[in-house]
């Protein structure tokens, strides 16, 4: 008889479900919209609204979870929980809600399981593979480089940098300056602290992942519909994060919304996201970016079945 195992990520804009079989067929993969990081930045808090948009889900996947047969699982908080003065509260309830373990990751550990899941599956490459996970509060980069993990977790993510410096509307040139200023001076102290990152400049086969990477495929796939197979593993330009920056820059967050593609809930923060991404391919030295819809969902099923 085969195990049932979840893994469930709360994480600063998304509120995510991954069910999984110990022979490897995935049974439920589902994802929300809950912007449980917002305000955090500022008040160091999270949100009444925002905790009550993300039980509400929890509480749904509780019940897909039963009609999987789940017998064992795992629940993280990245960055908005790990930040909050109140983060046990959420942790706390979620715990009762879910029935499942629930914990806090560090920026490292979240970056570890993110490049368990994101290079499974990969082909062999000659350059080191490096993951970049551009999140709601945070952004992890890891790499794997003679049999050692090299990971930094920067406080810089899609949620964070809109509100911050970026803002949710039209981007004016002020405001795009504020945001490099706020994103090259994390990756100064990313790459001040982890030399290694570094030493491997542009020899590098970049895998991005999470929410900005995966609508980028999209609206580079044109997909009305989502297609997981159409943006997993789907290439993508430097140029092209460029384009679709500099043009949803120009735009409202309803005018973003007519693209095909474009995910509901990622039209007012994605920008802030693109900027971010493509910061990482310059410091890297690298063009194109793969991206991968396998994640830190598919690191912590892989860890639970392993256990």
């Amino acid at each position: 008889m085969t195990e049932v195992v979840a893994a469930l990520d709360c994480g600063s804009n998304s509120t995510r479900l991954l069910v999984e079989n110990d022979v490897g067929d995935v049974l439920q993969r589902e994802m929300h919209i809950t912007r449980l990081g917002q305000g955090v930045d500022v008040s160091g808090r999270l949100d009444a609204a925002a905790m009550a948009r993300s039980f509400e889900v929890l509480a749904e996947y509780r019940v897909l979870m039963a009609e999987a047969g789940v017998s064992r699982g795992l629940l993280v908080a990245t960055s908005a929980v790990r930040d909050a003065q109140n983060g046990d509260v959420f942790l706390n309830t979620a715990r009762e809600i879910t029935g499942v373990e629930c914990e806090v990751l560090t920026g490292e550990q979240e970056a570890a399981f993110s490049y368990e899941g994101a290079t499974s599956g990969l082909a062999p490459d000659s350059r080191t593979t490096v993951i970049v996970d551009v999140g709601g509060g945070s952004t992890e980069l890891a790499m794997m480089m003679n049999a050692t993990m090299y990971s930094f977790s920067m406080q810089l993510g899609c949620v964070r940098v809109t509100e911050r410096s970026l803002g949710r509307d039209v981007v004016t040139p002020e405001r795009a300056s504020a945001a490099r200023i706020m994103i090259g001076e994390e990756l100064d102290r990313a790459f001040g602290e982890v030399p290694a990152f570094g030493s491997v400049k542009g020899d590098v086969r970049l895998v991005g992942l999470a929410g900005t990477v995966s609508t980028l495929a999209q609206l580079d796939a044109g997909l009305s519909v989502y297609d997981r197979d159409a943006v997993h593993h789907r290439l993508l330009t430097r140029a092209t994060v460029c384009q679709w920056r500099d043009l949803l820059a120009l735009e409202s967050p309803p005018e973003r919304l007519q693209h095909p593609g474009m995910v509901v809930g990622r039209e007012d923060v994605l920008v802030a996201g693109l900027y971010v991404l493509d910061a990482v391919m310059e410091r890297f030295g690298v063009g194109e970016v793969l991206s991968s819809e396998s994640d830190i969902l598919d690191g912590i099923v892989a860890s639970l079945q392993r256990s």
